[in-house]
């Protein structure tokens, strides 16, 4: 009997051991792995991006035939540099750009895209390299009917599938009418023309939007300043290597000023720096 209790032990021993082995390779593999994307993206010499190219001020072409810009391809484009690499652009829906992340499709994703604590288990994100807040495109004259958050039960909103900015809107029990990478004409036409009532959305982009379409009888609602936003690249969860590079090159450009002067070009504000003034948080919002 006292054989076969200390055999017994033996092999649980071995086991617990063999266990911890594994355990321990597993970690390393996992390591390994994290790193190895950088490693790939070194040896090809290219990062590639994935962004929509109809996002005035942040991801557009200018005219037809011309090159890709906005803030968020010039800030790729200088982070690329800087890591010697080239970089080329997928374009592509927002609601396509966090499955061709997780597909392998993109290396990153640049696009206006906001850093929320559910994202956040999903993906890995670099530092802030732009912060804003939500506003409102409405109407002329009455607003479209909205004079506070609680006035978007019932409205129209328009918006993209999978934005924060569509959560905001149904959170208040508004219905959203969704697009998929259009441009945003079509979202500003429609609360000009009545088929929807209203567009929640970033600060930065729909005043650049509303100013492009002086036609259009839409401005920003005058009142209402919401969500304050820190938006940053969007990368793959366990990317960290590559997480890290690209972060120390944005603090270098933080630090010496190209941040800044490319957020002043295609913002004529420093969206850099975080907005000075009150804005409201909105409570039991979960993102």
């Amino acid at each position: 009997m006292y054989i076969k209790k200390l055999v017994f032990m033996l092999l649980a021993t071995v086991l617990v051991l063999t266990a911890c082995g594994d355990e321990g390779k597993q970690t390393t593999d996992s390591s390994e792995s994290e790193d190895s994307m950088w490693a790939e993206i070194q040896e090809s010499g290219e990062l590639v991006v994935g962004t929509s190219g109809t996002l005035i001020a942040s991801s557009y072409y200018k005219g037809e035939g011309e090159e890709l810009t906005g803030y968020d391809v010039e800030v790729m484009r200088e982070i690329a540099n800087r890591l010697d690499l080239e970089v080329s652009y997928e374009i592509m829906g927002i609601d396509s750009m966090l499955p061709a992340i997780k597909s392998g499709r993109i290396d990153v994703a640049a696009n206006d895209i906001e850093i929320t604590s559910s994202r956040k288990e999903e993906f890995n994100f670099s530092n802030p390299y732009k912060y804003s807040y939500s506003t409102m495109v409405v109407r002329k004259g009455d607003y479209s009917g909205i004079n506070s958050l609680e006035d978007l039960e019932g409205k129209k909103a328009g918006g993209g599938a999978t934005t924060v900015y569509s959560e905001i809107a149904r959170h208040f029990g508004a219905k959203v009418k969704t697009y998929g990478n259009a441009p945003n004409e079509a979202y500003l036409r429609d609360v000009h023309n009545g088929r929807t009532d209203v567009i929640v959305n970033d600060y930065y982009l729909s005043k650049f939007g509303v100013a492009a379409f002086p036609e259009f009888d839409i401005m920003l609602h005058p009142e209402l300043k919401f969500h304050p936003t820190e938006q940053a690249a969007i990368l793959p969860n366990g990317a960290d290597k590559l997480t890290e590079e690209i972060n120390k090159v944005l603090k270098e450009m933080r630090e010496d000023g190209t941040l800044s002067e490319l957020a002043k070009k295609f913002y004529k504000e420093d969206a850099s720096k975080r907005p000075e003034g009150e804005i409201k948080e909105i409570e039991g919002l979960d993102l």
